[in-house]
């Protein structure tokens, strides 16, 4: 199913698909990367759930409506997808405040953004993903005006979707980041993933991170808060 290696990025590996020069395969690994690479290790059966867990968060998505580049999980650590030239774009979306917001701002932890905060950050690893504005974007990147807005809208369309299904769960969709490409007939798609890696999440309960957070911050086993988050999906599902 998959031939040369296009790229290895912090999560994934990304192939060109034997079958088709449209399509790719993902390959999640078991690495984990945090403050920029700056804090590494590996954890056996992280990719797996990653892509476990993505898989299913994409086939959610696409019955509420949302077009992404997820075309299928091929098997327990790979996924095939619409080749997309992503955008390099990062676009954080903020339910509650926590983490560089509430430092760079000073707002409290836990407060609630309503509506939900929107953020634009440059995907580029050697200026460590700078914070930017629309002027910011359309000046370093190749999208035009419209697309930036429809950008935008995808996200928050996301941002509904996920809530619910995360509520159905018990869990908080605290903040999550996004990436977006354009697909062969330029199509904006969303792409790369949707899991405890790109997301912070809250059990609703206890207010217990569910999330990559606790590799962060050394407050827990990244593979049990990873489980738990599939094992939940998948008996909704």
């Amino acid at each position: 199913m998959k031939a040369a290696l296009l790229y290895e990025g912090k999560a994934k590996k990304v192939y060109q698909s034997s079958e088709d020069e449209h399509q790719l395969v993902l390959s999640y690994k078991n690495d984990a990367t945090a403050f920029n690479g700056e804090k590494k290790s590996q954890f056996e059966g992280k990719g797996r759930l990653n892509n476990e867990i993505s898989s299913l968060i994409f086939q959610r998505l696409h019955e509420a409506g949302i077009s992404t580049h997820f075309i299928k999980r091929l098997d327990s650590t790979q996924q095939i997808v619409q080749k997309t030239s992503i955008i390099p774009l990062e676009v954080v979306i903020r339910n509650l405040a926590t983490g560089s917001i509430t430092k760079r701002l000073g707002i409290k932890e836990k407060v609630s953004f309503t509506p939900p905060l929107l953020e634009l950050f440059y995907k580029d690893d050697a200026l460590g993903d700078p914070l930017i504005n629309d002027e910011h974007a359309l000046l370093l990147t190749d999208i035009t005006e419209t697309e930036l807005a429809e950008i935008k809208d995808k996200a928050k369309e996301v941002n509904a979707a996920l809530q619910e299904i995360f509520q159905s769960i018990g869990i908080k969709l605290v903040d999550f980041k996004l990436e977006f490409g354009r697909n062969k007939d330029g199509e904006i798609l969303l792409s790369d993933e949707v899991s405890p890696d790109t997301c912070r999440l809250w059990d609703i309960e206890t207010n217990e991170k569910l999330d990559k957070d606790v590799f962060r911050q050394g407050t827990g086993d990244l593979i049990t808060v990873y489980q738990e988050i599939l094992n939940r999906l998948e008996v909704h599902v």
